[in-house]
């Protein structure tokens, strides 16, 4: 059977013809039209901060509407993650509707601006955080998209944090990465002030080892470590009937005891559903045979964001980063988010100076057709 023929099968179809399983389409057929039932909440403590936090949470960067983050916290969520920049900034306001008259059983994370770096900033973000989200304090806020160590041991944004801790209006510092992951963990964990107390970190069943080392290595320290980008874009997935890779997926995540939870972007009630459901079960053979297809489905336009390709770039393009944004406008749906995520490149680091180039000379380890993605960026995202 070749990839093609592989696919059109559907993975319920394979799972019965590798297995003799021949009840198993039918089994998942009768599941999927079976009434929801929101499983019972599952915790677990989110490292020092001693928080008990239910495993999957909720991301709330592309909600649009509060009451699909409320059905979730009705239902025993009690962890939201979002950010200053989410949904042109307004994410924090949509988030804050949906914490009325329950904000003292959600722990609330939220992000200060990537571009903000001296105390003053800082300050001036965690501010319209605070008023956005309608609280007087926030669980834990977090550095947004360190591409380096560097940033997590700068004088002052530890300032800028430690003085709104004084005043009680944030509880606990974290950091969030999706660029050179591993040294920016690794130096949470190894910091001898033991200054964060969480990393948010993209982590799924396509991530390189090291970064599965770093986030064990923070576990032992200490951090409380929350999974990001889980699903591997999430892409359609049409062709696997009945069987979702994306719940698949999260299970692959949440089997790891180093994560305490993962927060998926949940768009809407049919996401929040098919995430939620993966509360409490366990990772198991077919969602092995399932990952194995979706793994191969998407080989050819997901990229592990390893970086490993830009030094082959003789230009500097930041190609991880854009093909992030590729992902976020083609997989995620979000051509908003896409753009204010390439804006945030400098100029000399976008797929625009590809067009310097008469031939690619990067070369991606995984096999993806480098100078194919920079053209459509160029398209989509200029």
């Amino acid at each position: 059977m070749n990839r093609r023929e592989f696919f059109k099968a559907g993975m319920a179809g394979t799972a019965s013809a590798l297995f003799g399983l021949e009840s198993v389409a039918g089994a998942l057929q009768h599941s999927a039209a079976a009434p929801f039932v929101f499983p019972s909440p599952v915790y677990r403590t989110l490292g020092r901060t001693g928080l008990k936090i239910t495993i999957v949470s909720f991301g709330a960067m592309l909600t649009p509407e509060s009451e699909v983050i409320r059905v979730a916290l009705d239902h025993g969520v009690n962890y939201v993650d979002t950010a200053r920049r989410y949904l042109g900034g307004r994410s924090e306001e949509i988030v804050a509707r949906a914490l009325k008259g329950m904000r003292d059983k959600v722990y609330v994370a939220t992000k200060v601006a990537p571009s903000s770096r001296t105390k003053q900033e800082v300050l001036r973000d965690v501010e319209t955080s605070l008023k956005e989200l309608n609280t007087d304090r926030i669980d834990v806020i977090q550095l947004h998209n360190l591409n380096g160590k560097e940033r997590v041991f700068e004088p002052e944004t530890r300032e800028a944090f430690t003085s709104l801790k004084q005043q009680g209006k944030v509880r606990f510092f974290g950091v969030t990465t999706h660029t050179n992951q591993a040294e920016v963990v690794n130096a949470v964990a190894d910091d001898p002030d033991r200054f964060f107390d969480v990393a948010l970190v993209a982590y799924n069943f396509k991530s390189r080892r090291e970064i599965g080392e770093a986030i064990a290595k923070a576990a032992r320290a200490g951090i409380g470590v929350i999974a990001m980008k889980t699903q591997a874009g999430g892409y359609a997935t049409a062709s696997f009937g009945p069987i979702s890779p994306h719940q698949a997926a999260l299970r692959w995540v949440l089997q790891d005891p180093n994560i305490t939870a993962a927060i998926p972007g949940m768009r809407d009630m049919a996401e929040l559903r098919e995430d939620i459901a993966v509360m409490g079960s366990g990772f198991g053979l077919l969602d092995r045979i399932t990952l194995a297809g979706y793994g191969a489905a998407i080989q050819p336009y997901y990229c592990h964001f390893c970086e490993a390709c830009e030094t082959t770039c003789p230009k500097g393009v930041a190609i991880g980063t854009v093909n992030r944004c590729l992902m976020y406008a083609e997989a995620y749906r979000s051509p908003d988010l896409a753009r204010s995520t390439y804006r945030e490149l400098a100029p000399s680091a976008t797929a625009a100076v590809c067009l310097e180039c008469s031939v690619c000379t990067a070369r991606c380890v995984n096999g993806l057709d480098i100078a194919a993605k920079m053209r459509r960026a160029g398209k989509l995202l200029a």
